[in-house]
Parts: C-alpha cells; structure tokens; sequence
C-alpha cells in the first residue's frame, strides 16, 4: 500500500477564493482536502456551511480533516480547548463541525489545545481541556471519526510541543473514558521543536491518527527545506501508518506538487 495524500487547502492554493480551492485540488489529481476552520465565527450561519459543503461535494473530493474553531488564528490564538470563559463557544462549535464533517466525509477533526492564558492556573485549564475533548470525541464518535491532538511550533504559550506531551493529555482523556481522540503528528512543528521525529513515531505509532508535513527552514513543500520527509514517510508507511499525510505546507516553488508524482495523488 502507499502512502494516501491529503491537500491542506488554508495554506495551499490560498490565491483563489476558499470556496474555489477544492476544484483546484482535484485539478492537481487530489482526491481528498483538509481545512482549517473555514468560517470566521464557531458558528456560522446554515448558508455559509452549506456552501462550502456544495463547493467540497462539487469537486468531488472527500474533506478527509477539519480544525474545530480555534479562536483569532491571526492574532496568535491557538485553539479554545482549553481556555477558561470559552467553554460554552467552543461546545456549540462542535455540534456545527461534526454535523458538517458527517455531510462531507470527514475522519479526523483537529482540536488545537490552546495557549496558556494569563491569570488562569494551568491545571485548570488542563481538566477544562479533558472534559472538551470527551464531549468532542463523543459527537466524533457518532459519525465514526476522531478528535486529534497537535503539537505546534510558533506559539511560545501553547503547551504541547512533542508527541509526548500531547500523548500525556491522551492518557487523561483515555481515563475520562473519551476513546476516539488520536495524535496529530505534524513532521514540521515536531522537527521545529526539538522532538525526536524517528523515536516518536516509533514510539507513539499505534496512537497516531493524523500525518502532516511540511519542510524546514521555512515551511515550504518537500525538498525546499532540511527534513527527511520522503524518508519518514517510507518509515511510516513501512510501519503500517495508513492514515493519511496532509500536505500542509507554503508554496516555495512554482509548482509545489513537483515532488509528487500525478501517479501517486489520489489516495484511492
């Protein structure tokens, strides 16, 4: 089996309207897309998803992964999983991105943990944090997907940076009886951090649920950068990994897909 492909269309083809980019996904020979959360609110109104549903559904490609709400990306907010005050914002978010994801195909649903907030005990936001994900993981359940955990690089206040520090709220979560959340292993953000790329995917492999990829320095498409990427991904795919890899990566060439064969696109 090979490895399964998955175009992460928030940081490719972002010179075309969102609703545009998963035609031009399927355009390249991609057969599956993944999002950040595409709307500027937690809950949008029923015209704005159902139309980035049709725009998914008129590709004809699966959106495989979808980010829950993560609060101002742009102004260096890192998710609202675990930030106190936002519970309720965060609750009424799930219910909107399994419904959309369910529409749509969706298996793995990123929550993105949440910097630590200032005046807040981290403790707390911790159980905050458990309690989220096992309500999260339960609505995933019921459409058959998962909720994922990343590591992310970039955000000095944002507390999981290795695979193990994101394996050990999978631990707390596993004991709140939540057993539908998995690790994300971004290959970028571990590198970028410090982790030992080979050792944890070794290590962490049975409860990875997600790939992404990227190159470094810059974050650019395999081969602009440092990073061993054809060789981890071999290594995955050698070791049984058969999720998918989300490219999710910055265009640094004029054709950012060069490094992969049109033969090797689609993940069916």
């Amino acid at each position: 089996m090979r490895p399964r492909y998955t175009v992460n269309c928030s940081l490719l083809f972002t010179d075309l309207p969102l609703l545009e980019r998963p035609a031009a996904a399927r355009a390249a020979g991609f057969d599956a897309v993944e999002f950040w959360w595409p709307f500027a609110e937690a809950v949008p109104g029923d015209r704005e998803v159902d139309a980035f549903a049709a725009a998914v559904i008129d590709a004809g490609v699966t959106l495989t992964g979808l980010n829950f709400f993560a609060g101002d990306m742009p102004g260096g907010d890192r998710g609202v999983v675990s930030w106190p005050g936002r519970a309720v914002e965060f609750r009424d978010n799930i219910d909107v991105a399994v419904g959309l994801g369910g529409r749509l195909g969706t298996t793995g649903f990123n929550a993105l943990y949440g910097n630590r907030i200032d005046g807040a005990d981290p403790r707390e936001q911790d159980e905050l944090a458990v309690e989220n994900l096992a309500l999260a993981s339960a609505a995933a359940a019921r459409t058959g997907a998962r909720v994922l955990l990343e590591p992310i690089s970039g955000a000095e206040r944002y507390p999981l940076r290795t695979l193990g520090d994101a394996h050990d709220v999978l631990l707390r979560t596993d004991a709140a009886g939540a057993a539908h959340v998995a690790l994300l292993a971004d290959l970028y953000h571990l590198s970028v951090n410090g982790d030992d790329v080979d050792k944890a995917i070794t290590r962490h492999l049975d409860r990875i649920g997600h790939v992404q990829i990227a190159d470094a320095p810059g974050r650019g498409e395999p081969g602009t950068g440092e990073l061993p990427l054809i060789t981890w991904i071999a290594d995955l795919n050698r070791l049984g990994f058969t999720g998918h890899i989300g490219l999710e990566y910055k265009p640094a060439t004029a054709d950012p897909f060069g490094w992969l064969p049109p033969s090797e696109r689609s993940s069916a």
